[in-house]
């Protein structure tokens, strides 16, 4: 039986080359980039070198890139670092009811510090509206902190809309694009963002290693003390193995990404016409709407969640019910709910397919069949 991967949106595979990027640099450069000998100059300048790469990857600065132990880590940075730094400006943050727990987590346990927090709810596509964010907005408003590209249902939000809104105001423009890098372009200055966060995992990268952009000139206060790297922002010794294979990843995820938009693209109407050629009842969450091409949620109406992932997983197809963060867990999606509301069956129906390396048209078509004739066989 082959094994089909299709929750790419959960974590990817590293890349060959990715991986030989990581062996070599750990087995060469053993230096520390602080060191001011020979080893650590050459140290310092791989990690140079990387940051040059990732920095132009997003159309930034060398100097805006922190590089983090991944995107929970970026986004805790820019959320408690900005509240921090800007406290005696306002206690107001708006975000939206579907963030990553990274960033609605960390907005909850800001609430219990005494900061006002407003959730942005979103209609049935998963997307906020514009407006919402100028009624939202105060004088005390110190943060804006909106995800790029939904995790679960691949939604992008209006960011350069946001951006222009702010543009004149004292908030700072917080996005989460770790769904999005590697998938779609990004520019921080079109975007209007001061915060992005990534992560290089999402993109045949290795797993603990990310980096947040931060704006010339922007204040945040660290999360973690120490030593002077990443200029005072962030302490501890860079992991310069991971930051090297991460810009490799980036620079294959920066060639191949017009084709795999396309790709991408094409393995959904694969599906669907799949799927409608076997007769199963099904509904994409989220039609209509600018997403992310390689998300691709379906609700399948008379299926149980528990019994889909189950009998597919049993057939030799990894998907996901929901965020990996939740993985472990059938409890509803928040995502899902924001959208559909607490009584909705499709809290209880909905798969997440995610496409990406190693995923080809052949591949794609099996899983399509064997999804079909799972949920014919679960629905009668």
């Amino acid at each position: 039986m082959n094994s089909i991967y299709l929750d790419h949106a959960a974590t990817t595979p590293v890349h060959p080359k990715v991986g030989a990027v990581y062996v070599e640099i750990m087995e060469t450069i053993f230096g520390n980039p602080s060191s001011i000998h020979s080893y650590g100059r050459e140290a310092r300048k791989h990690l140079d070198e990387a940051r040059k790469v990732l920095a132009a990857s997003i159309h930034a600065l060398p100097t805006e890139i922190i590089f983090t132990s991944g995107g929970t880590e970026a986004d805790n940075i820019a959320i408690f670092g900005t509240a921090a730094a800007m406290k005696e400006m306002g206690n107001h943050i708006i975000t939206s009811n579907i963030e990553h727990p990274a960033v609605l987590e960390s907005c909850k346990r800001l609430e219990e510090q005494g900061y006002d927090i407003s959730y942005l709810e979103v209609n049935e596509k998963g997307q906020i509206d514009v407006q919402q964010v100028q009624e939202t907005l105060t004088d005390k408003t110190i943060l804006v902190t909106i995800m790029f590209g939904n995790n679960e249902v691949g939604t992008i939000q209006p960011i350069r809309e946001i951006g222009q809104i702010l543009k004149d105001h004292q908030a700072i423009f917080h996005t989460d694009a770790v769904q999005a890098y590697g998938i779609v372009p990004l520019h921080v200055d079109d975007l209007g963002v001061d915060l992005l966060s990534v992560s290089a995992h999402k993109l045949n990268g290795p797993k603990g290693i990310g980096f947040l952009y931060q704006r010339k000139g922007l204040k945040t206060a660290p999360l973690l003390y120490g030593g002077g790297q990443e200029r005072k922002r962030r302490a501890g010794t860079e992991n310069l193995p991971s930051i090297a294979a991460f810009a490799e990843a980036v620079s294959i995820a920066q060639e191949l990404m017009e084709n795999n938009r396309t790709k991408y693209t094409h393995f959904a109407n694969i599906m669907m016409q799949v799927l409608d050629e076997k007769g199963v009842s099904y509904e994409i969450n989220a039609a209509n709407v600018e997403k992310l091409p390689h998300i691709f949620n379906i609700s399948f109406p008379g299926t149980d969640i528990e019994s889909l992932l189950v009998n597919l997983d049993m057939a030799g197809i990894a998907v996901s019910s929901g965020s990996a963060c939740s993985a472990g867990s059938l409890d509803p999606s928040h995502v899902l709910t924001a959208m559909f509301g607490e009584g909705s069956p499709k809290l209880r129906n909905s798969v997440r397919f995610s496409f990406g390396l190693g995923i080809d048209e052949e591949a794609v078509k099996e899983a399509s069949v064997k999804t079909a004739d799972i949920v014919n066989r679960l629905v009668k």
